[in-house]
């Protein structure tokens, strides 16, 4: 990556080191570990510092090498997937899903009684759709409310199956998702969901390749993006970050192993079982940033990057996090700029994961921020507002 004078890009150098400090506060008082933080604009990266420690305990500096697992912000990328085979005419994104995966085509509907007491299993009033699947209004789950009969028939049938089953595959995964209610009939409303690992396998039947290799033949590989994949092999074991979390009474805790991480899956989640580096993910942004080209690689079409841009939740619909924001195809998009929880551009397009990984794409600016960290909970702590807004408050031009 290029990196030049902030004043280069627009940015006061005084005002972009604010963000060094206000992470460095952070690790001082061990709210997090370490942070890598980037801000590119116009294709050129105007800042980048790493703040903190890989692993706490030895004191291990974080360095620009490092590897993070980057969750859900996997599903950009299989996003991206996806939309690649609908430009080459492999299917339309209103087709529904169960033409190719005909498990989804026997899907019901739970539906609540009066009272609540008890409930009816109905058939949809349509069937799901790839486009439901990419907005998440599919009607699927994660399995995250405890108090949800859904999601706990996503625990018990899903992570609980991916934990004890070292045979399963990313078909049988898809049957099991399947074979459980959806939440509400397709296209009428947003929720969170494994909507994105059934995308996974779309693009596995749909291309006759294996997910994990179709991802790295036709992006990482083009990309350059040689570090990222569904585990770190064992060359690159030392690179992965600890994850942490808090501990009781005060300070930070390793809340997990690096044995998942470490060991090839059964089963690569597109929605969330990415191991990525800042470097490489940069790379990916830059890439949609430029509309779908990175220094001469074509992965996308300009008009399929700016539609994937568009809120395509339907009307009156937003994030129930966010009400500034709707969804478009793989990431969140902002809809209501005075009303968002930080400063930003009407457009911009991004997501996170669940140890606090986090990107956004400005067009307007063109202007691309991350961090890359590891902590757990995720966006408990509202430290990506203040670090968007910092981002911000150090344009000059």
């Amino acid at each position: 990556m290029e990196r030049i004078p902030p004043e280069q890009a627009g940015f006061s150098s005084v005002r972009l080191q604010r963000i060094t400090s206000f992470f460095q506060s952070l690790v001082d008082r061990q709210v997090i570990a370490g942070v890598d933080a980037l801000v590119a604009r116009r294709g050129r990266v105007a800042y980048r510092q790493c703040v903190g420690f890989a692993d706490l305990e030895s004191a291990k500096p974080l360095a620009e090498d490092a590897l993070y697992r980057i969750y859900s912000m996997s599903k950009p990328i299989t996003s991206v997937a996806v939309m690649m085979l609908f430009e080459e005419g492999a299917f339309h994104l209103f087709d529904p899903v169960a033409r190719y995966i005909p498990a989804l085509g026997e899907v019901k509907v739970y539906q609540p009684r009066s009272g609540g007491a008890d409930f009816d299993l109905v058939p949809p009033k349509r069937p799901i759709t790839i486009h439901d699947l990419l907005t998440h209004t599919a009607g699927l789950s994660y399995g995250f409310d405890e108090h949800s009969y859904i999601d706990d028939l996503y625990r018990k049938m899903v992570w609980q199956r991916l934990e004890k089953d070292p045979e399963i595959t990313l078909g049988t995964l898809v049957e099991e998702i399947a074979k459980i209610p959806l939440a509400f009939h397709p296209g009428t409303s947003y929720r969170y969901s494994t909507a994105i690992d059934v995308l996974g396998y779309l693009v596995e039947v749909v291309s006759g390749k294996p997910f994990d290799v179709f991802l790295r033949e036709r992006i990482f590989e083009p990309l350059g993006m040689n570090d990222t994949d569904f585990w770190a092999p064992p060359e690159k074991a030392a690179r992965l970050a600890n994850l942490y979390g808090p501990a009781e009474g005060g300070g930070l805790k390793v809340i997990q192993t690096m044995e998942n991480f470490l060991r090839k899956p059964s089963v690569p989640s597109g929605g969330g079982g990415l191991v990525s580096s800042t470097a490489d993910y940069f790379r990916f942004a830059q890439m949609m940033l430029n509309r779908g080209e990175w220094q001469g690689v074509r992965l996308l079409g300009r008009r399929t990057v700016e539609w994937m841009w568009m809120n395509h939740l339907p009307e009156g619909l937003r994030l129930p996090d966010d009400p500034a924001c709707g969804f478009g195809l793989g990431g969140s998009v902002v809809v209501d700029a005075a009303r968002h929880w930080h400063m930003c551009s009407p457009g911009n397009w991004g997501w996170g994961g669940a140890a606090n990984t986090w990107f956004f794409l400005d067009p307007s600016e063109d202007l691309l921020a991350m961090i890359m960290l590891q902590y757990m909970p995720g966006f408990t702590i509202p430290f990506h507002h203040t670090f968007a807004n910092l981002v911000y408050q150090a344009l000059n031009d």
